[in-house]
């Protein structure tokens, strides 16, 4: 872990506490980075050393998630996009590189295509055009049967089903106990927020560069799915790696890291600094 790392709870206007995982100089380049679903900012521990140091890192916990405030409603990705618009307000931030995995892919994109001026490159991880599919759908079916508290084997297994790739032990283990943190109401309600939104509405008003991630194993969105999001945002990239499944953070963070690099490091035209006053 970066001996940099830091943590605090910032409080937002419409009073949500987030709790937030910050790296590197406030002065550096802002790369926000949005956690998948019943994650947290440890689903992102394994790349954060690799980082470069100048990079002021910003990974929210999403509200119900983590140690963040768990408020009994507000789960869509349009709630979710507004708590990281506040956020980055909060941390006088005018514009970031936004990374996001999964159900955090799908609150990024709705931050770059509804305020573009935020958003200098979005990186979009396991993701699709729609979250709605057969395999989410039978998630949705095994969530709404849950009663809290929620069961280890359940998250687990859950958990489990994503990767295609080993990962250490101890790592799995407390990305399991992160879960276990979420309540089964925010199980329910983020899932279904996820599953009735339209995701594709704005897909074509993203003009920032875009890249994303994914593994050909992946058992959340298959290949075809990833690659059909491709075609769907213009000038967007799209790199998709063998042998990993839904998390390349956790699977391959070397990899993901190095793809991160040579994405981001293409950049022209930021300068230190660029924070609000």
């Amino acid at each position: 872990m970066p001996n940099d790392l830091r943590f605090a709870k910032h409080r937002l206007p419409s009073g949500l506490g987030l709790h937030v995982a910050e790296q590197g100089p406030r002065t550096g380049r802002a790369v926000l980075m949005l956690h998948g679903y019943a994650d947290s900012w440890f689903s992102y521990s394994r790349i954060l050393p690799l980082l470069p140091k100048d990079w002021h890192v910003i990974v929210p916990d999403q509200r119900g998630h983590g140690e963040s405030d768990r408020p009994d409603g507000g789960y869509t990705p349009a709630d979710f996009a507004g708590d990281a618009l506040r956020l980055l307000d909060r941390l006088g931030i005018e514009n970031a590189v936004v990374v996001g995995h999964s159900m955090g892919s799908f609150v990024a994109r709705l931050v770059a295509a509804q305020h573009p001026e935020r958003v200098e490159r979005l990186v979009l991880v396991g993701s699709a055009v729609t979250a709605r599919n057969e395999a989410t759908r039978d998630l949705l079916r095994q969530v709404d049967a849950l009663e809290d508290p929620v069961g280890e084997d359940f998250v687990r297994t859950f958990e489990a089903s994503t990767l295609c790739r080993p990962v250490p032990e101890e790592f799995f283990d407390r990305i399991v106990a992160e879960s276990l943190k979420v309540p089964a109401r925010v199980w329910k309600a983020a899932l279904s927020g996820l599953l009735e939104a339209d995701a594709t509405a704005d897909l074509g008003r993203i003009r920032c560069p875009v890249l994303i991630l994914g593994g050909e194993q992946d058992s959340v969105f298959s290949q075809a799915e990833q690659e059909q999001l491709a075609t769907r945002i213009a000038g967007a990239s799209l790199k998709l790696s063998p042998g990993i499944g839904h998390d390349p953070p956790w699977e391959a963070p070397e990899d993901f890291v190095s793809d991160l690099l040579a994405f981001v490091g293409t950049a022209e035209g930021w300068r230190a600094g660029q924070t609000r006053p």
